[in-house]
């Protein structure tokens, strides 16, 4: 099993700033660190005994992009596009790929205190509005998103591959 959640958030930045630095350094992390990891984790997923199993930890913003988050938004998308690509290359070695699209997992490390009061600060929220701004009203823990991994390699998606999961108490914008 095969857990890809490299990935880092940069600060808020509008495309006409995004210099070529930061850019590149959002896509040698988001992406480029995790095509490493899938690359050279592919042979010990084929000898896996019941099938290789990778979770792909992707962005609401492969669905919803916001403005601000260009280098984000776009490293999650081709993150996302490989492990489609992934899936359909390796599925005959019986490996299966899917990728969960969480919304502002706060409890984590890439949520500086900067950014979050910058995020709520962009949409006109408080922290606390911006922090349960999906359909549900409710916020979106690190544990949750490591149980629906947990579900997603286990035996219940054993016949899915290619899959998109959010978890994102939904998203107006994607429903």
């Amino acid at each position: 099993m095969l857990v890809l959640n490299a990935g880092m958030f940069p600060g808020g930045c509008k495309i006409a700033e995004l210099d070529d630095a930061q850019w590149r350094k959002v896509m040698q992390i988001n992406l480029d660190a995790n095509l490493t990891l899938l690359r050279e984790a592919y042979p010990l997923l084929q000898q896996a005994l019941n099938g290789g199993r990778v979770a792909i930890v992707g962005s609401k913003n492969v669905p919803a992009p916001g403005p601000g988050a260009a280098a984000y938004s776009a490293s999650k998308a081709a993150l996302n596009q490989l492990a489609r690509i992934a899936a359909l290359e390796w599925g005959s070695d019986n490996i299966r790929i899917n990728s969960v699209h969480p919304d502002a997992v706060f409890d984590t490390g890439i949520w500086t205190e900067e950014v979050l009061q910058g995020r709520a600060k962009h949409y006109g929220m408080t922290v606390e509005e911006y922090k349960t701004k999906n359909v549900l009203k409710t916020e979106i823990k690190s544990s949750d998103v490591a149980e629906l991994i947990s579900t997603i390699c286990g035996s219940a998606f054993d016949k899915t591959t290619g899959a998109q999961v959010p978890i994102d108490g939904g998203n107006d914008r994607v429903i």
